[in-house]
């Protein structure tokens, strides 16, 4: 169930912190997550968990629970300062920042629906978005209560505008073109990195190294490949998973 009217936020786990994960979600914190640069969305805690948004939604993408929330919270103010509106199309995420435009897919029944991030939650264990009344229904979800699914980030907000009736519109980018390449592995030893490096020149191009300081060390992640559209993103990862690879999308 989405928090309404509360400040949240969510600890990025290494994935986050310097690249885009595509698969597992970051998890909360019992202490306060470290200090980030200015202009960082600030952390939240709810039930004694922390909780850090991530600045862009960028190569976004995760699979987990999907639920919805309705009559109770409606009219209610939602995080972000909209009034809730349960048959409307929208959604919470513990992470992604507001005006986010995401692609649902139920993995269920293969339904799809884009809505717009304007809610913080769900705070259930497992579950990674809270959908609407509206949304729900569109994608099967009520019945049942929950759904696997699949979220892709598609759009998220460059500006926000008032409206002739006082409220806000968002103006998006599209998120499934860029500059994306894929990870494959991160090393504090740089040696291991160029090992690695090496044995996938033999196969690939655009091989390259990304060292970074995350703060408790220096790491280098080792990078391969390049792809201009989500889409054809997914298509190389699935390439490097069987070759054996741990690998996911991140968007430079």
């Amino acid at each position: 169930m989405a928090a309404l009217g509360v400040a949240v936020f969510l600890v990025v786990g290494m994935a986050f912190y310097g690249c885009r994960s595509t698969s597992t979600p970051p998890a909360g914190r019992a202490e306060p997550p470290p200090a980030r640069a200015p202009g960082y969305p600030k952390p939240y805690r709810v039930n004694g968990v922390w909780y850090q948004p991530i600045p862009d939604a960028y190569g976004f993408k995760q699979r987990g629970t999907a639920s919805w929330y309705g009559r109770k919270f409606h009219g209610r103010k939602t995080s972000n300062g909209e009034t809730y509106n349960m048959y409307g199309i929208s959604a919470a995420h513990k992470t992604l920042p507001f005006g986010t435009v995401v692609r649902v897919t139920n993995l269920r029944n293969g339904r799809q629906l884009d809505v717009r991030i304007n809610d913080r939650g769900p705070f259930a264990k497992g579950r990674i978005i809270d959908l609407s009344y509206g949304a729900a229904q569109k994608l099967g979800v009520v019945g049942p209560g929950t759904a696997p699914v699949e979220i892709v980030a598609l759009a998220a907000p460059t500006r926000s505008m008032s409206t002739n009736g006082g409220g806000r519109r968002f103006e998006p980018v599209d998120l499934t073109r860029g500059n994306f390449t894929f990870q494959v592995g991160a090393f504090q030893d740089r040696a291991n990195a160029q090992r690695l490096a090496a044995r996938l020149e033999k196969r690939h191009a655009n091989v390259h190294i990304a060292s970074f300081d995350r703060g408790d060390g220096l790491y280098h992640r080792v990078r391969v490949g390049r792809a201009r559209r989500l889409d054809e993103a997914e298509a190389y990862e699935r390439t490097l998973m069987q070759q054996g690879y741990d690998v996911f999308i991140v968007a430079e």
